[in-house]
C-alpha cells in the first residue's frame, strides 16, 4: 500500500478542513514547497494536492504554488480540485502534474472522462467524495443521487482504474476512516482504491491497509505530529 501525504491549497495556503466545511479552514503550514520537501526527505515517492478554491468555485489561484512544488522539488505531484475540461486536464499535466483528479467532471460529463483517459493513458484518476453515502461534488458542498459503487464502476468501464476515495464525515476529524464502506467498494469493484478521510494514527493506516487499499492518503495527521510520515511508509516494506 502507497502513503501519499497530502498539501490541501486555499488562498495559496496550506490548510486542512474538518468534514469538508471551508469555513474550518486553518493553516497548517508556512510553506507548501518546504512542506513537499520534507515529505520527499521522508521518502514519500508521489505528494496528493488539492485545489480547494478550484473544487468549490472553479477558481485557481493556487496553481502557481503547485507549479512551484513541482518545479522546486521535482516531485510527483497528483492533483485534484475543479479541473473540469480537456483544456484544464492538458495544462496541469503540461505544467508537470503526474495524474491529475477529477471528481464533479467524473459524475457529471462521462465522456470527457473517457476522452481524457484515453489521450492521457495512466494520468487521470477519479476522486469519489462520499456524504450519508452518495457522491457528493463541487467541493462537497452539493450532494448527488449517485451511490461511490455505480460512479466507480461507470469509470471501470471507460478505462480508468485509479480511485481516490473520501468519506467527507469522516475527513479532518482524526477519528478512523470509514474502513467498512471503503472495503466496499474495493470487494465490489475491483478497483485501485485509495482510502482517504479521518486517518488519525498508524493503526488506522493498517485497517486500510489490511481493506485491501492501493494507497492512503495522510494529511491532518501528519501536521499535528500524531505519528511521523516514515513511520507510515513503513506500511509499503
Amino acid at each position: 500500500m502507497r502513503i501519499l501525504p497530502a498539501i490541501d491549497l486555499h488562498d495559496q495556503m496550506c490548510v486542512r478542513l474538518v468534514k469538508g466545511d471551508y469555513a474550518t479552514a486553518h493553516k497548517v503550514a508556512e510553506d507548501a514547497v518546504d512542506t513537499a520537501k520534507a515529505f520527499l526527505d521522508a521518502g514519500a515517492e508521489q505528494i496528493h494536492m488539492v485545489d480547494l478554491d478550484g473544487a468549490k468555485d472553479g477558481t485557481h489561484p493556487n496553481y502557481p504554488v503547485v507549479r512551484r512544488v513541482i518545479e522546486q522539488t521535482g516531485a510527483a505531484v497528483e492533483l485534484g480540485g475543479g479541473i473540469r475540461t480537456m483544456e484544464g486536464i492538458a495544462r496541469r499535466i503540461e505544467m508537470g502534474v503526474s495524474r491529475v483528479i477529477l471528481g464533479t467532471a467524473a459524475l457529471e460529463n462521462p465522456d470527457l472522462a473517457a476522452a481524457a483517459c484515453a489521450r492521457f493513458s495512466g494520468k487521470i484518476a477519479c476522486g469519489i467524495d462520499a456524504k450519508d453515502g452518495l457522491v457528493a461534488v463541487r467541493g462537497w458542498v452539493e450532494k448527488s443521487e449517485v451511490t461511490p459503487v455505480e460512479l466507480a464502476l461507470k469509470m471501470k468501464q471507460i478505462g480508468i482504474c485509479d480511485v481516490i476515495y473520501t468519506d467527507i464525515g469522516r475527513d479532518g476529524m482524526q477519528t478512523g476512516p470509514n474502513v467498512e464502506a471503503t472495503r466496499k467498494l474495493i470487494e465490489q469493484t475491483g478497483m485501485n482504491i485509495i482510502g482517504s478521510g479521518g486517518v488519525g494514527q498508524l493503526s488506522d493506516l493498517y485497517a486500510l491497509r489490511d481493506a485491501g487499499c492501493a494507497g492512503a492518503i495522510v494529511g491532518k495527521a501528519l501536521y499535528n505530529g500524531n505519528f511521523t510520515l516514515a513511520e507510515a511508509l513503513k506500511l509499503e516494506d
